[in-house]
Formats: C-alpha cells, sequence, structure tokens
C-alpha cells in the first residue's frame, strides 16, 4: 500500500500529540477518531473526513475567531463547544509551525485547568 501525502501529514500530527508529556490516544468515539488527553482532559481529536486529515483543539475564544478569520482552512469545532475549540483542516494551507504552535497552546490550555498535583506529576516533580 502508498502512503499518500495525507497519511504523512497525520502521522506527523499523530507523533507532535503524542510527544507531549503525559499524553494518551484512545478510540471513545470508534476507530476513526483519536482522542488525545492528558490528566483525563481532551485536548485534540484526530480524523480523517474523506479528502483530508482534520484536527480539532482547544483555543482561547478570542484567538480561536482571529484563527476563523484569517485562515480558511481553521473552521468552528465540529460537533464541539464552537467557541472554544477549532477544526483545522490539514489540506496544506496551514503551515506546519502554526499547527503545532496550536497543539501546543491546546495542551497548555488543558494542563491548566488540571490540579496542581496532576500539573506536578507532568513536569516529574511530584
Amino acid at each position: 500500500m502508498t502512503e499518500t501525502p495525507q497519511d504523512a501529514v497525520y502521522a506527523r500530527v499523530h507523533a507532535t500529540l503524542l510527544s507531549l508529556p503525559g499524553a494518551v490516544a484512545e478510540t471513545p468515539f470508534g476507530p476513526d477518531s483519536l482522542v488525545f488527553k492528558v490528566g483525563g482532559k481532551m485536548y485534540a481529536i484526530l480524523y480523517y473526513d474523506q479528502r483530508y486529515v482534520n484536527l480539532s483543539l482547544k483555543v482561547d475564544p478570542v484567538e480561536g475567531e482571529a484563527l476563523r478569520e484569517t485562515w480558511a482552512a481553521i473552521l468552528p469545532g465540529y460537533h464541539l463547544n464552537k467557541r472554544h475549540w477549532i477544526t483545522a483542516i490539514l489540506d496544506g494551507t496551514l503551515p506546519d509551525d502554526l499547527i503545532d504552535e496550536l497543539i501546543h497552546d491546546s495542551y497548555q490550555l488543558v494542563v491548566k485547568g488540571l490540579t496542581r498535583a496532576a500539573r506536578e506529576s507532568l513536569s516529574g516533580t511530584a
């Protein structure tokens, strides 16, 4: 089976999502969607639609609005709270560094909401 460009995008984003401290991937919505969590809280959903890889991420509401206005490939969160989540269509129009930044920002927003003990366990200071 030949790897497509979308397979490479999926693999790169998947690796980035799992590289964060304490990150785990689960499939609570079925095999087509990977849900990434830290401390039991969701920070990303990675899935294919018919043509592209899609990535849903938690965002600051003001930043999310600005991102949606700036990038055609960033939409309100699919089946998520539209104020606090975005869905990025990874069709090649979003720079990799922006995608990585959004992943890290989403992760940090979730980590910030964890208990102090949970945050400390992620940094290895517990």
